[in-house]
């Protein structure tokens, strides 16, 4: 068994990576077996094992649970058994062993994932509390803009001065808002058309969105993956100060993230404008969006 500095060392290097992994325990068996309470190991959704958890009776049953606690993040405990457990638990998961020893093992299987990622594109108000919020929720944030600096977004991970993020690193596919309020639309959107992610939010009215992602489509780009961008970004909570707008798109985050349903956001919410001066439901021709819009489409995001 590796001792436990060396799987420290281990865990370090994997989270420097990037690479999510699990920590297995030990915490019962049934002799004979290899493995005893307290053993662990450290194992990647690709199969490697890092520690000593039993041999190669239980480590297929623990790939398997882990490849699901990293899917999913929840942690379960698994037991590895040649025969059907007569009286199983609900929180047990059982997995029947072709080992002639007749050893039983339970295994505590824990995710330890990385952080999720956030690509942020545009430097609006309700962008840099969204980027300081994000951060304190767990999410490594990249802002990408050409107006972004350092001193506006102090909780970011990495600032991109422009819209052109070919080159970003992401130790996974992030999700994706765009926060530019009337200052670079179509670019941002552009920019987040090109992105690998489950997840492209548009902090906007859903007319003005709608108005944009009808160019997108007239533009070429597929109306499955157009139609399929969140706008107006974030639940409907009455949103209406940058701040309470940042609070609205993280919980839609968190929720995209867990991939749990979430409430549209409604008529009745409160608008706030795309850029000073234009009020709620006034048409404008906002910076980089080329089309006459709805300005009403910050806070909670008028739908119509």
């Amino acid at each position: 068994m590796l001792n436990d500095s060396r799987l420290n060392e281990k865990a370090i290097q994997l989270d420097a990576e990037h690479i999510p992994y699990v920590l297995a325990t030990v915490v019962g068996c049934k002799a004979p077996t290899s493995a005893k309470p307290g053993y662990k190991a450290l194992v990647t959704a690709a199969g490697d094992i890092y520690g000593w958890i039993g041999g190669g009776c239980v480590q297929p049953a623990v790939v398997k649970a882990a490849s699901q606690a990293l899917r999913d993040g929840r942690p379960q405990l698994i037991r590895v058994s040649p025969t059907q457990d007569a009286n199983p638990r609900d929180e047990v998961v059982g997995f029947k062993s072709a080992c002639f020893s007749g050893g039983t093992v339970d295994i505590f299987i824990e995710p330890v994932l990385s952080r999720p990622s956030l690509l942020l594109l545009g430097s609006s108000e309700v962008a840099r509390s969204l980027a300081t919020l994000a951060h304190f929720a767990g999410f490594k944030v990249t802002v990408a803009s050409p107006a972004a600096d350092e001193t506006g977004f102090p909780r970011a991970d990495q600032v991109i001065k422009s819209f052109a993020i070919a080159n970003a690193a992401f130790s996974q596919p992030p999700l994706v808002v765009v926060a530019t309020q009337g200052k670079g639309d179509q670019a941002a959107l552009l920019a987040a058309l090109g992105v690998d992610t489950y997840h492209r939010a548009f902090i906007a009215s859903k007319r003005k969105a709608d108005k944009l992602k009808q160019l997108m489509k007239d533009k070429g780009h597929d109306p499955q993956v157009v139609d399929a961008i969140v706008a107006p970004a974030g639940l409907d909570i009455g949103a209406r100060s940058p701040e309470e707008i940042a609070v609205s798109v993280l919980a839609g985050l968190i929720a995209a993230r867990h991939q749990q349903p979430v409430a549209p956001l409604g008529r009745g919410a409160v608008a706030a404008s795309d850029s000073p001066g234009a009020g709620p439901g006034t048409a404008a021709t906002t910076a980089g969006s080329d089309v006459a819009v709805d300005t009403g489409c910050c806070g909670s995001h008028k739908s119509a």
